[in-house]
């Protein structure tokens, strides 16, 4: 099982890691806010996470990091 570590602080919402994460674990969160007002994306299945990066990839503000 890999790991997912989400700057939250970076983060603006945008959704791309989730999208791009074949087996989505990750989520926008419904209630996190970051400082700046954007929701923030989860980890919230990292039981079935591969390690693929994917999500770390896509992000453009590299707010993603994946340890395997």
């Amino acid at each position: 099982m890999a790991f997912v570590t989400i700057n939250e602080k970076v983060c603006k919402g945008c959704g791309l890691c989730v999208f791009s994460c074949p087996k989505k674990v990750l989520e926008l969160s419904e209630h996190k806010l970051n400082a700046n007002g954007y929701p923030v994306a989860e980890a919230v299945r990292m039981e079935d996470c591969i390690g693929c990066a994917f999500c770390a990839t896509m992000c453009p503000d590299c707010a993603i990091e994946v340890d395997k």
